[in-house]
């Protein structure tokens, strides 16, 4: 029988694991799963055009597949996951060392967004994510993990590799950055609300 994507819905990540070990057609599961929240944290977090996510996904799908048996079961899942794919982000980003490339941004959105999303929500966002593009990388990072894909401080810390008090600590800075970079780059906001 076919994995499809109805059963998929039905199990839980661990139950989806526990099947693509034995059966590698479940872990289609994963991909089905995950692969449009993952695709836009990389465009979140980079400059890269949709065809450099794309191979950022697929290599971090292998990835994950290569590690799945090393998975370790004390932090989410989904932790584990956002870890490699951030992993492999940040090393194309480190080999591509084009900040010009990185500083332009493009919001990429589904066609479902795209329909949904009103002419002022588009423009808010591009101002966010410009002003985002401003910040150091430590701060751009929990920023997008804490506020655009809506992640807790145990998994931002499990992602990033540091500690929960580091995570907060580094989130308090980076606000106060972004409220800086907006006010001196004069991005104006409040007219978008």
């Amino acid at each position: 029988m076919p994995v499809t994507k109805q059963i998929c819905d039905s199990l839980s990540d661990m139950e989806i694991i526990s099947k693509s070990i034995d059966d590698v057609d479940y872990f289609r599961c994963i991909y089905i799963r995950y692969e449009k929240k993952l695709k836009r944290y990389i465009s979140q977090i980079s400059n890269f055009s949709e065809e450099e996510a794309e191979d950022i996904l697929q290599n971090s799908f292998l990835k994950i597949w290569k590690n799945i048996n090393g998975y370790d079961k004390t932090i989410k899942f989904s932790s584990f996951i956002y870890r490699i794919v951030h992993n492999e982000t940040v090393s194309l980003w480190r080999k591509s060392q084009s900040l010009e490339k990185f500083k332009e941004k493009y919001i990429y959105e589904t066609e479902n967004e795209d329909t949904t999303i009103s002419k002022e929500e588009k423009i808010k966002k591009q101002k966010i994510l410009e002003a985002l593009n401003l910040l150091s990388e430590k701060y751009k990072e929990v920023l997008v993990l804490k506020f655009l894909e809506n992640m807790d401080y145990e998994e931002i810390s499990d992602i990033l590799k540091i500690p929960e008090g580091t995570v907060a600590t580094r989130i308090n800075r980076a606000k106060k950055a972004f409220a800086k970079v907006i006010k001196n780059n004069k991005i104006k906001l409040e007219h978008l609300n």
